[in-house]
């Protein structure tokens, strides 16, 4: 599908909004006081953001790439498979449709933010948060260093994952062969286009699968922290609770928890470009 920059960047903007809808809608659905989903358990949470990776995938895989997420996009521009000019318009869209989609939220649940009583659970519906933090000065080392191993197994585990999916689909291999047989006087893009109608099956199902791996990596790593395993999701929802007063969120809103905020931002980013060049090494050399 052949498409402007400026419809990509639009592209990454709701789609990154819709994951905030979806993925952020389903904590404050569990987490806030006197909704009907209060306390209906992790599990919610978790096919809240599984289906809202999914859904953006299988609407713009096509369009976009679907980054949603800062710290893939570039971790593909540091491997050579994403233009760096395109890397500062892709983050903005990110992050400012990370913080629309937060704004919905809080629009939807504006009388549930008032009635929850537990800061934690208000700022959760934003952005993560340690479990080992109990408020304290002294959970804050803790809470740090667990949030830094937990942030970078799960971004790494994610975008290794995400590229395997996207890139050895069954029958990816014969575009390969296609270039081959043409002595490369054929882009790859091309053998895909000219066999599109009989690889466009393989490649929905492994959207489908990104969703599934974000699911199962909420439930298997989601403990610690969340987690965020993308700083747009994170900083841009805590940005929209750090300005928005507690006439809208309620009397018990407390601090941001700016302390941690590098954590999510910088280590998925590191692990995105150590995943995206390992598996490039491996599988695309």
């Amino acid at each position: 599908m052949d498409v402007t920059w400026t419809v990509k960047y639009l592209t990454e903007f709701i789609a990154t909004a819709l994951l905030m809808i979806l993925g952020n809608g389903a904590v404050a659905n569990v987490d806030l006081k006197g909704t009907k989903g209060n306390n209906s358990g992790w599990l919610v949470i978790a096919f809240g953001y599984g289906l809202g990776v999914m859904m953006p995938a299988l609407m713009f895989g096509n369009v976009s790439g679907n980054h949603i997420n800062p710290a893939f996009t570039i971790g593909l521009a540091v491997s050579g498979l994403f233009p760096w000019e395109h890397v500062f318009p892709y983050i903005v869209a990110q992050l400012l449709g990370a913080m629309f989609g937060q704004l919905i939220v809080v629009g939807v649940y504006h009388p549930y933010f008032r009635k929850t009583e537990n800061p934690n659970h208000i700022l959760g519906s934003f952005s993560t948060i340690s479990a080992l933090d109990d408020g304290t000065k002294e959970s804050q080392k803790a809470s740090l260093f667990n949030g830094v191993a937990n942030e970078f197994v799960g971004s790494f585990v994610l975008f290794f994952g995400a590229l395997a999916l996207t890139k050895n689909y069954f029958g990816a291999e014969a575009i390969s062969k296609i270039v081959d047989q043409y002595g490369g006087a054929i882009s790859s893009k091309e053998a895909f286009d000219s066999i599109s109608h009989i690889l466009s099956g393989s490649l929905s199902v492994a959207h489908v699968g990104v969703g599934f791996l974000v699911l199962v990596l909420v439930v298997s790593l989601g403990g610690p922290t969340g987690p965020a395993l993308n700083p747009a999701r994170d900083l841009g929802p805590r940005i929209v609770h750090h300005f928005l007063p507690k006439s809208i969120l309620g009397e018990a809103k407390s601090d941001s928890k700016w302390w941690y905020a590098w954590v999510p931002v910088l280590i998925p980013i590191l692990a995105g470009i150590l995943a995206v060049l390992t598996f490039k090494w491996l599988y695309m050399n």
